[in-house]
């Protein structure tokens, strides 16, 4: 037998996944710019049009478990239909009657996932200035320091655990929709874990802000952010003051401080009413003031919200038409708040979000209209909201049969998911990593839009090599900490026969939902040495290597969207 190089592996992997790109119309490569986008014909439910033919049966609950879950586990399809699929959506709409306490468990020895703020930000201390200082004039070296303050006792490990997390719930949580939902509102209300104090605030933003709400009340996770010392440092609130304000004391004493509109104008275009939500700049002045004194007590020692009646604009505001009397206090705050959730427009900017979320990138406006309704019927319930989403036609219509494309980190967790993969903290924090990799570090993104849901953003010719690479090591078991169940997916199944192999895992994988393209694309790699281990000289049975062909499945169409 002759030994393939890693080169001529990643050749032949990379020529496939190119195949199967372009065949399965998952995308289409730009000539010159190496660019690869959706192609013209993609399919989609256009924004007006009234669903077309619905899906049935298995198909139903493959659907579902795609969209409601990081994707299926071997055995998924037969549990939920052994249950039948309303049962199974009506108990991931209730998460608290799901038992996660094994995933819990798995979480323990990430300790600054349950670190209030002020203990976080004395067990991962600032570096002393002075060092700082030494080290600009030369008195010491940069690995001195760092040998001073190893990785454990960086405040970078704060979001390290954080992340690692979010792979170990998304891979192994029993409470998938409850996860997902944690992950949209996260990117909905974004904070960038890397911006200043937001280091050691970001696991309390999501255990405090975001978690409790995720299936509640959309009015209450309004609430929870805008009081949270991550958004306030984040989009800069808590230096927002009346224009006339002094800062009284502290190393700031003497300094003039006044109105900033950040968190106002994203409260309003981001978090609310939508860009075209029908505010205007005035409205975002008279938010700003609303919010004037909601602040941080001492953020780099207790880092927890305070209102300072001193730093407030007591004055007369008036916000989308809607007077708010003069002395209001912080009351003011929680006024706007009302105000803006349970405004129309506010309804259908999440329902806009939501639907594009779970059935399309173009949102059905029907499906919309009916969304923002039950959000007006129901005061922002979620679970409402989603109830009506997954009952809908549009939600299981043809149309919306695999049309979106897995974003970097639904890619990584629905991988590992479908080769029945188990991971601990450990192999959450590689797999955090891989996302990165591929185009997602979790948790880091900079604008307060978050990560797009929009497929065009996440498919390019570089994107595409990066799943394949991520595919091939998931599959080979290079990821420390992370196990994938192969012989089990192709138990029954000849090794000298490369096409039996195949059909195992393209059932076991894909539901046996590939297209012919791909079934093509797949066949023609099935005489690849890299595929059979064999040589142009060697006479013997094949020994198909199952770990390249399982990558080049995951790396299909098919696969790439759920």
């Amino acid at each position: 037998m002759s030994r393939m190089t890693p080169g001529s592996v990643a050749a032949t992997l990379m020529g496939a996944a190119l195949g199967l790109g372009v065949l399965g119309g998952c995308t289409t490569v730009k000539a010159g710019d190496g660019q690869v986008a959706a192609p013209s014909g993609a399919r989609g439910p256009s924004v007006g049009a009234a669903p077309g033919v619905s899906i049935s049966g298995d198909r139903q609950i493959l659907h579902a478990l795609s969209r409601l879950t990081y994707g299926p586990r071997p055995g998924d399809l037969e549990r939920v239909r052994g249950t039948g699929l309303s049962a199974w959506i009506d108990r991931q709409l209730r998460p608290r009657t799901i038992d996660d306490s094994a995933t819990e468990q798995a979480l323990v020895e990430l300790t600054t996932l349950r670190m209030p703020i002020s203990e976080a930000l004395r067990e991962f201390p600032r570096p002393d200035p002075k060092l700082r200082a030494q080290i600009a004039s030369g008195e010491m070296s940069r690995q001195e320091m760092l040998e001073r303050y190893p990785v454990e006792k960086r405040p970078a490990r704060i979001a390290v655990e954080l992340q690692a997390a979010k792979v170990v719930r998304a891979v192994t949580s029993e409470r998938q929709l409850e996860e997902v939902m944690v992950d949209f509102w996260f990117n909905h209300f974004n904070v960038f874990a890397g911006k200043g104090d937001v280091r050691w605030y970001v696991a309390a933003y999501e255990r405090e802000a975001i978690r409790p709400y995720a299936m509640g009340r959309f009015a209450d996770l309004v609430r929870a952010t805008a009081h949270h010392p991550a958004m306030l440092f984040y989009l800069d609130n808590w230096l927002s003051a009346r224009p006339d304000f002094t800062v009284p004391a502290g190393p700031n004493r003497g300094r003039k401080a006044g109105l900033n509109e950040n968190y106002a104008r994203e409260l309003m275009e981001l978090h609310t009413l939508g860009v075209d939500g029908g505010y205007t700049q005035k409205d975002v002045t008279e938010v700003a003031r609303a919010f004037t004194g909601w602040t941080i007590d001492r953020p780099q020692t207790d880092g927890h919200f305070v209102f300072r009646p001193a730093m407030h604009d007591t004055g007369e505001k008036i916000v989308l038409g809607r007077r708010i009397p003069a002395g209001g206090g912080r009351d003011d705050g929680e006024r706007v708040i009302e105000i803006l959730a349970r405004h129309p427009a506010t309804a259908r900017f999440v329902a806009t979000k939501l639907v594009r979320r779970f059935v399309s990138d173009t949102p059905p406006s029907a499906l919309v209209t009916r969304v923002a309704g039950t959000y007006m019927s129901t005061d922002g319930d979620i679970p409402a909201m989603l109830r009506t989403i997954f009952e809908s036609p549009e939600f299981f219509s043809e149309d919306a049969y695999r049309a979106k494309i897995k974003k970097p980190f639904e890619f990584v967790a629905s991988a590992v998911r479908a080769l029945g993969g188990r991971t601990d903290a450990q192999g959450g924090m590689a797999l955090a990593r891989a996302s990165a990799e591929i185009g997602e570090p979790l948790y880091q993104a900079q604008p307060p839009t978050g990560y797009t849901d929009r497929g065009e953003v996440w498919v390019n010719a570089g994107a595409l090599l990066a799943r394949m690479n991520f595919a091939l090591g998931l599959a080979s078991g290079r990821y420390p900490h992370v196990s994938v169940e192969l012989p089990a997916l192709v138990a029954g199944a000849d090794p000298s026969v490369p096409a039996a192999v195949l059909d195992r895992l393209l059932a076991s994988i894909v539901a046996d939902q590939a297209g012919p393209e791909t079934r093509a694309v797949l066949a023609a790699q099935l005489r690849e040495p890299q595929i059979t281990r064999l040589s142009p000289d060697d006479r013997g049975p094949a020994n198909t290597d199952v770990a390249k062909l399982a990558a080049l499945v995951i790396g299909s169409p098919e696969f790439q969207r759920r």
